[in-house]
């Protein structure tokens, strides 16, 4: 039974996608509420994504350091490591399940809370494709969501800089040697790829969460509970099948 729900609720989705592109809201009205998401979604997002990759990157160059202790190896490979581990995984992949909580939770609660004041029955009532009206914007504003992940390897690996340098683990010209060391430019592309399917469920699962809720205000925070959960879920298994399909 519970697969059945799984399976009706996976078909559900899709149906929504295919909604979302029908009967498009005239471009006047569509061109105000992209540019309110980009500000609410993308650009409200740049602090913590900054405050968190420049942290971070600084804890993954000390890490790698302090692991460093046989004098055999290169102080490079602090820089190596770092490059490494933020360009393919922490960028992409850590803060796309940060923003989960952040962006999903706003999605689903901000579209919840007009379901449950029958702001969307409105929209339908005026012949509104709501799903549209709705959804379509958070898509397109999330087509920007690569630059916000390109802002975070930067910040990362200069996170891991200045712990390196500072901390007194290595000199600028090691850890910059490391960042230049065997680099695939290709994973650069596989970083961007992953980005930008990430962002699209950021975009579509919190709403899909958020469009077909019932219930009152309650409802409304289990609902953006669950939707962080299936979002951070579909994340891990997408990053998983595009590993395996584009770097091995």
């Amino acid at each position: 039974m519970m697969l059945l729900r799984y399976l009706s609720q996976i078909g559900k989705y899709f149906l929504m996608l295919k909604e979302v592109f029908n009967k498009p809201t005239k471009w006047s009205a569509m061109r105000k509420l992209i540019f309110k998401e980009v500000d609410d979604l993308i650009i409200d997002s740049l602090g913590i994504v900054a405050f968190i990759s420049f942290f971070v990157g600084g804890v993954v160059s000390i890490q790698t350091a302090l692991n460093l202790t046989n004098p055999l190896i290169p102080k490079y490979l602090i820089g190596f490591a770092t490059r490494q581990s933020v360009i393919l995984e922490f960028a992409p992949t850590f803060i796309s399940i940060i923003m989960a909580g952040k962006m999903g939770s706003f999605i689903t609660s901000s579209i919840g809370t007009m379901r449950v004041t029958e702001q969307i029955d409105a929209l339908e009532v005026m012949g509104v494709n709501s799903l549209n009206y709705l959804v379509f914007p958070k898509i397109i504003a999330l087509i920007l969501y690569p630059f916000v992940i390109g802002i975070s390897m930067f910040l990362g690996i200069f996170g891991g800089w200045v712990a390196a340098v500072y901390g007194g683990f290595g000199s600028s010209g090691d850890f910059v040697q490391g960042l230049q060391q065997e680099f695939i430019p290709f994973h650069v592309a596989y970083a961007f790829i992953k980005t930008f399917l990430f962002g699209m469920l950021l975009a579509t699962i919190p709403s899909f969460h958020g469009f077909y809720m019932k219930g009152g205000a309650l409802e409304v925070g289990k609902a953006s509970t669950v939707s962080f959960v299936w979002t951070s879920v579909t994340i891990i298994l997408v990053n998983y099948i595009l590993t395996q399909l584009l770097l091995t």
